[in-house]
């Protein structure tokens, strides 16, 4: 007899893993109503996304917010029919037992409870309780407390972001679950500020003062973007929850606005402090690794690991320039103080310069004997950093090499500086962070930024 294939597209098999028959299911079923939002979202949000969203959807189905969810894929088959598991083709490919129908087939099952909270869900009505349908998953999912940083490191961890304050007394490091804050020269420990992601990737110090944006997350599981309040060394508030790790932030010139990019190939720029999300650009087809406001808050320079430096326009959310010449993912991003020239650095180990207005390339500075991860400009110089463990210091207005600054054992993943004192922070792979003076090159101070 042949089989008569499920009506649901192929490709929508990817989105999770069937188990067994639906009559197994029953005793693993939640008591009381299935939320969307606490619940089924994040399963979804893990599972699903990746294959079926806003930029990549299978089977031309996705299911990034609620509203898409509902609607059918190519094969025109409703994917949820509310209060019938059995007339949904999302849970039939979920239960059914031909391996070349269940879902997802390139993962492992989603647990059994799991699949009966999705069955159950249906049988509910399938019921949206969430503010808005078409918001995406990861902004639904209720934040959990994260787990408090270890009281004392075993052993330090990478530093992969830095940050000074804008009066320049304490300077920011990234940690596990946390941020630390140092007194720059002295390496004296201020305040631990926890409850934040497990791996902090960038942080952005706003021009007042008042708060320090952190951006994290745990790597395929989730991202976040959380404002902390300096004084209270508390979280004031989580601008925003994304499906994988938020690896870059910048704020603008007035601090009215941070731009968030990450792991989920996106960008989101954010009003300050009310967290409200302004634009949504997802032009990147890969990890947005570093981003930049213009001076004149009308542009955003983005990095990215798909190899390309990009420029938009903040009114129309329009690519307005990309520069392709790297011809490697591209990790670092700054732009000069006119907003006319673009600086950007990556795995082909330059730091390549070009105009902003057409990507139009201006010439390279070489030198690195590893790939660099960031780029810095800052008065008038030119800083790069890289895994050959060293930072070097360009003049702007020539490119000529200043100096290279060595002593860090190990590679140089984070930079930042302060300008009205002229040091320069930089953080490496085994700990170490050094705060240097940029006019004769000296290391002002140098610790280990893990508490112990």
């Amino acid at each position: 007899m042949t089989r008569r294939p499920l009506p649901f597209p192929a490709a929508v098999r990817l989105l999770l893993a069937g188990l067994v028959g639906a009559s197994a299911l029953g005793s693993f079923a939640a008591p009381g109503d299935v939320s969307f939002t606490k619940d089924i979202a994040p399963i979804l949000a893990k599972k699903c996304v990746t294959c079926h969203g806003p930029e990549k959807a299978k089977g031309n189905y996705q299911l990034h917010n609620f509203e898409t969810l509902m609607k059918p894929g190519a094969s025109k088959t409703a994917s949820v029919t509310p209060g019938q598991p059995a007339k949904s083709e999302l849970f039939r490919l979920l239960v059914t037992t031909d391996a070349d129908d269940r879902m997802p087939q390139k993962d492992d099952p989603l647990p059994k409870a799991q699949v009966a909270l999705i069955e159950k869900w249906i049988q509910q009505g399938a019921k949206f309780d969430g503010p808005d349908a078409k918001a995406h998953l990861a902004s639904l999912i209720p934040r959990v407390p994260h787990p408090n940083p270890p009281a004392s490191y075993a052993r330090p961890v990478p530093v992969a972001a830095l940050a000074f304050s804008p009066d320049g007394k304490q300077l920011a490091a990234s940690g596990y679950h946390e941020v630390t804050l140092w007194e720059p020269a002295t390496g004296k420990l201020l305040r631990r500020v926890k409850n934040l992601p497990q791996r902090v990737q960038a942080l952005a110090w706003h021009p007042s003062g008042q708060w320090l944006a952190v951006g994290g997350g745990s790597p395929g599981q989730s991202g976040e973007v959380a404002l902390v309040d300096v004084a209270k060394g508390e979280v004031a508030k989580v601008l925003g929850t994304t499906i994988d790790t938020v690896m870059a932030l910048a704020f603008d010139k007035d601090g009215n606005r941070l731009a968030a990019g990450g792991a989920d190939n996106a960008i989101r720029i954010f009003s300050v402090p009310d967290g409200k999300e302004l634009r949504l650009l997802q032009q990147h087809a890969d990890w947005v690794l570093g981003l930049a406001f213009s001076p004149d808050g009308k542009h955003l320079a983005s990095a990215s690991r798909d190899r390309t430096a990009r420029v938009f326009n903040l009114d129309t959310g329009d690519i307005e320039a990309s520069y392709m010449g790297h011809e490697a993912p591209v990790s670092g991003v700054a732009f000069t103080e006119d907003g006319k020239t673009v600086y950007s650095c990556g795995r082909d180990r330059d730091v390549h310069y070009w105009a902003a207005k057409d990507a139009k390339k201006g010439g390279k500075i070489s030198g690195a004997e590893g790939e660099l991860f960031r780029v810095l400009l800052a008065g008038d110089q030119v800083f790069s950093c890289g895994a050959d463990a060293q930072v070097r210091q360009h003049k702007l207005d020539d490119r000529s090499l200043v100096r290279a600054l060595t002593g860090h054992g190990d590679r140089v993943y984070a930079l930042a500086a302060h300008a009205p004192s002229k040091w320069l922070a930089s953080g490496a792979h085994n700990g170490e962070v050094r705060v240097w003076n940029w006019e004769d090159g000296k290391t002002v101070g140098s610790f280990i930024a893990a508490p112990r």
